[in-house]
C-alpha cells in the first residue's frame, strides 16, 4: 500500500491499495474510491470484539475494503479541522489512542478497548476511563484535533498534560491523575481541578485543540432553544 496525506488542516489520506489488500475503517469514514474497491461490513472479530470497539467510541461494525484485480484507490478525511497521522504498529510497539481517533488501517492492525488501570485516570482524566487501542502490525491512520505534537519521554521522564490535550501515547507509557495543587489555583486559576500526568518511556501525541475544548468555547455564543 502506497498513502499520501493532504489538505490540512481539513486533511484527507488517500490509499493506493494493491490487488487483494484490504483496509479497514470505522462505518462512515470513506470518502471516496475507484469502482473496484469491494466493500463487506462485519463485526470484524465476533461480537465480543464489536461491543468492545463499541464501548470505546467506535461503532458496533467495521467495513473492509479490498482491491479487486488491480490496484484501488480509496480516501478517507478527517472529521474534524487537524491532522492525520500514519502511524507504524508492530507486536509489542502498539499504541493507546482517544475515543474516535481510529481513521482506518491495514487488515493486519487490531481495535481494541483499552482500560486505564486506575480508576481516578478514567473519571476525572478527560480522556475517559476507557480507550482504544492499535495492536497487531501494519499501518494505522489516527485523527488528531488540531496541530500534532511530539514527544519521547525516557524512562521516569513525566509530561503534565490539561484534559484532552493527550491524543495517543505507545504502550510502555503509563497515565495518572495529579490533582491541581492548591484550593485557589484549583478554583480560580481556570485549569480546571485535575491534571494528567504521563511518565515514560515512550512516546506521546498531543493535540492542540480538542474537539471537547472547542464545544466548551463556543458553548456560551450557542442560544438555547425555548
Amino acid at each position: 500500500m502506497r498513502y499520501e496525506i493532504v489538505g490540512e488542516p481539513l486533511p484527507v489520506v488517500t490509499c493506493y491499495v494493491n490487488p487483494g489488500e484490504t483496509l479497514i475503517t470505522e462505518r462512515g469514514s470513506m470518502s471516496w474510491m475507484s469502482p473496484n474497491m469491494k466493500m463487506e461490513t462485519s463485526t470484524n472479530g465476533g461480537i465480543g470484539k464489536a461491543l468492545g470497539r463499541m464501548f470505546s467510541g467506535d461503532s458496533l461494525f467495521q467495513n473492509r475494503y479490498t482491491a479487486m484485480g488491480s490496484e484501488g484507490l480509496i480516501a478517507f478525511a478527517s472529521s474534524f479541522p487537524g491532522s492525520i497521522r500514519a502511524l507504524e504498529i508492530s507486536p509489542g510497539n502498539g499504541l493507546i489512542v482517544q475515543k474516535s481517533s481510529f481513521l482506518a488501517s491495514e487488515a493486519s492492525v487490531e481495535l481494541s478497548l483499552h482500560f486505564q488501570k486506575k480508576l481516578g485516570a478514567g473519571l476525572f482524566g478527560g480522556e475517559g476511563f476507557i480507550m482504544q487501542r492499535l495492536s497487531g502490525h501494519g499501518i494505522a491512520f489516527i485523527e488528531i484535533d488540531g496541530y500534532a505534537v511530539e514527544y519521547v519521554l525516557q524512562p521516569g521522564q513525566q509530561m503534565v498534560i490539561d484534559t484532552g490535550y493527550l491524543a495517543a501515547m505507545t504502550e510502555g507509557c503509563s497515565m495518572e491523575i495529579h490533582t491541581v495543587p492548591g484550593v485557589k489555583n484549583m478554583l480560580l486559576g481556570g485549569e480546571g481541578i485535575f491534571n494528567t500526568v504521563v511518565t515514560g518511556p515512550g512516546k506521546i501525541i498531543l493535540q492542540t485543540m480538542p474537539v471537547s475544548s472547542v464545544a466548551a468555547t463556543i458553548r456560551p455564543f450557542i442560544p438555547s432553544a425555548k
